[in-house]
């Protein structure tokens, strides 16, 4: 069987801040930008990888959704508790230091950990955790 991870969601509250986030600091490519309904929905990807992708969408759209579903995902989108994404990279420390650069919300600093991984995270501007791992 050959399965890929083609696409990740990823909510954002603001997609302008979101597009920064993802295009100017992290440096993906937009793959497509699409509005309906005054919302946003915009993928991006890293370049050379036209496979994989994260659509950054409207939260709590989705239908069937409660209002109180929508008051929880807003609450815990507010903390930071709500969405992440494991990235990897072969420069950690200057991955860092562009997201030092473009304002990133700084969670913990390239750091070893215990458990044998090389990492560093951050959130972007939904409150999205974004972890960084280094690789080998």
């Amino acid at each position: 069987m050959d399965i890929t991870i083609h696409a990740s969601f990823l909510p954002q509250d603001d997609p302008d801040a979101a597009l920064a986030f993802y295009r100017d600091t992290l440096g993906f490519e937009v793959r497509n930008d699409v509005g309906y309904g005054g919302m946003r929905w915009i993928t991006v990807g890293p370049p050379g990888q036209p496979g994989t992708s994260i659509v950054l969408h409207p939260p709590a759209v989705d239908p069937g959704i409660t209002d109180d579903e929508r008051r929880t995902i807003t609450e815990m989108m507010a903390k930071g508790t709500y969405a992440g994404i494991i990235l990897a990279t072969k420069d950690l420390d200057g991955a860092f230091e562009r997201l030092q650069a473009g304002s990133a919300e700084v969670v913990q600093e390239p750091t070893d950990q215990p458990y044998g991984i090389r990492d560093c995270a951050v959130r972007d501007p939904a409150g999205n955790m974004v972890r960084i791992q280094q690789l080998p």
